[in-house]
């Protein structure tokens, strides 16, 4: 009987931690605009490094921590061009496969004479 319970455990703690990080993710603004990821990665930033020092001093661990790297762009900026060169190449796709595939076509017609 025991071994049949832990495989369903296993499933369940598994559906809970996925729950709850997208949760904690939703909370956060993380799948929001890119405006709130923006402010969700200010807050990272400033809440991070103070709890790794708690939890160091805590655990009794004595090291230093990196220092966070700046970053010299806008993640809304990126993300924007990243979201406007895909939906770009995805209204390109259906020329672009008849255009290929005319081609290729062609190429075969070539071989065959």
């Amino acid at each position: 009987m025991a071994t049949r319970i832990w495989p369903v455990m296993k499933l369940a703690t598994k559906v809970t931690i996925a729950g709850g990080a997208v949760y904690v993710a939703y909370d956060s603004g993380l799948l929001g605009n890119s405006e709130q990821g923006s402010e969700a990665l200010q807050k990272a930033k400033a809440v991070i490094p103070p709890a790794m020092e708690e939890w160091m001093k805590y655990f009794g661990v004595e090291a230093q921590l990196p220092t966070i790297p700046k970053i010299e762009f806008s993640p809304v900026d990126a993300w924007n061009s990243g979201v406007q060169w895909t939906i770009s190449n995805l209204s390109e796709a259906p020329t672009k496969a008849t255009e290929y595939t005319s081609q290729g076509l062609q190429y075969l017609k070539d071989l065959t004479k």
